[in-house]
């Protein structure tokens, strides 16, 4: 798909519209135009029944903003890459490793500096918030590489919960892969969840990988390489099909 393949069909409702433009969900774009801060066609407007399609000019912030088609790609963010748009140490960042002419995309969830693995990016606001929203609880897969062997007591710890930064962590299930290799599986967001929560049980994490988040793999992917969802990967998401079967506890 090239940067020339965005266009609409159809008129919309103003919010949808700008979901579409990669502007966040659609009631995240409803508090945009509440507050002032779209012009259809010159006029600010305030109405969320507004009807506005390929004829019209948009702007937010002053900026015009076009929708486009979905867009969501899976990327195998390499070690040592950033999570952002920018970075004013001019340092590698995870939009270097995509082509230049694509349309403006947002990363669901992020992975920090030093770990790797499975990475989603999108414009399309609604299916960002259903990933993200801590009632869907949807689970992520990482193999975790300590510093030494895992004891069974802090293994029950982490499956247990603790306290990190003022908030309540937890493991879904921890299982093992070799003595100091572990995989983790997490129904939560909080930011170096993993890292915090083995270094509360005096770990050094070596290595971060995720593997998995829902139903999507990373299969054969390399360290920056990357591919698009398919039509069925979509569907799962948005039908709620998110998790993989559960493997049994090791």
């Amino acid at each position: 798909m090239s940067g020339g393949d965005f266009f609409v069909l159809q008129t919309m409702r103003l919010n949808r519209y700008l979901a579409a433009a990669g502007l966040g969900s659609r009631r995240g774009c409803e508090a945009l135009i509440l507050e002032g801060r779209v012009i259809v066609n010159g006029k600010i407007c305030t109405s969320l029944a507004t009807q506005v399609g390929a004829r019209d000019f948009v702007k937010v912030d002053g900026a015009t903003v076009s929708a486009q088609s979905h867009f969501s790609v899976l990327l195998f963010k390499p070690r040592g890459c950033l999570c952002t748009a920018s970075d004013e140490h001019d340092r590698r960042t995870i939009f270097d490793l995509l082509p230049k002419n694509w349309p403006r995309l947002f990363h669901v969830g992020r992975l920090d500096k030093e770990s790797e693995g499975l990475l989603l990016l999108t414009n399309d606001g609604d299916l960002s918030m259903q990933l993200t929203h801590p009632r869907y609880k949807i689970e992520k897969e990482y193999e975790v590489t300590l510093n030494r062997t895992l004891d069974p007591t802090d293994r029950a710890r982490l499956l247990q919960g603790m306290l990190i930064e003022g908030k309540k962590a937890k493991a879904e299930r921890v299982e093992k892969i070799t003595a100091a290799r572990w995989r983790v599986i997490l129904r939560q967001g909080i930011k170096r969840q993993i890292r915090l929560m083995f270094s509360a049980l005096d770990y050094d994490v070596k290595q971060l990988l995720r593997t998995r988040i829902g139903p999507l793999k990373i299969d054969h992917l390399c360290p920056g390489e990357w591919r698009m969802l398919n039509a069925r990967e979509l569907e799962l998401l948005k039908s709620g099909s998110r998790d993989e079967p559960h493997r049994g506890e090791k």
